[in-house]
């Protein structure tokens, strides 16, 4: 189920997921945190509303919609956090309007995000190079992927759908193991 289908009320578990549209993105807009990307905090719709003053978000929605990503459509939008990356500047970019969150894939989505903003603007985008999370020996991207692979592909310019599929094994194998400890029957 659903949060908003369970009849309890949503509780912020973070001042930067106020909502459930929030959580539903949150899975693939925390990949933004490993660039340079604003993930907009900041604004109203955190992990919704993603760009960078280097970006044209008439453009970047364009490319996004080109990858038919399943349960996800993009708005062109201009921002300006108030707070954290890109504070007090416009940034173009997006807000991600999920249309349907039963096929909807957030981590297939910010990797393709990543992919169209690398590929748009290659000498302005950027791995966040700092500490991240405590953790100072790798690219705080690498931290959230688990390894170098996203990365690379992204570097590589490998299409999404591509880089899915390496995933996706590992992914089907987790599924099967967790069975036996699920609380209910899915």
């Amino acid at each position: 189920m659903w949060m908003d289908q369970t009849g309890v009320n949503w509780v912020m578990p973070s001042p930067n997921m106020p909502t459930l549209d929030t959580a539903i993105v949150y899975p693939g807009g925390c990949l933004f945190e490993g660039t340079n990307l604003s993930e907009g905090r900041g604004v109203t719709r955190p992990f919704e509303l993603v760009g960078a003053p280097y970006l044209e978000p008439f453009e970047l929605v364009t490319k996004l919609h080109a990858f038919n990503l399943p349960g996800v459509r993009f708005r062109p939008l201009r921002f300006m956090p108030t707070f954290h990356k890109w504070a007090n500047e416009s940034c173009g970019g997006v807000q991600i309007h999920v249309t349907d969150r039963d096929t909807f894939k957030p981590f297939l989505t910010g990797v393709a995000f990543m992919q169209v903003c690398y590929q748009m603007a290659p000498e302005a985008f950027a791995w966040r190079t700092e500490e991240y999370e405590f953790v100072s020996d790798r690219l705080a991207i690498d931290l959230l992927c688990g390894g170098t692979g996203i990365r690379e592909a992204i570097e590589q310019s490998r299409d999404p759908y591509e880089i899915e599929s390496t995933w996706l094994p590992a992914q089907e194998k987790f599924m099967k193991e967790r069975e036996p400890f699920l609380l209910y029957p899915v």
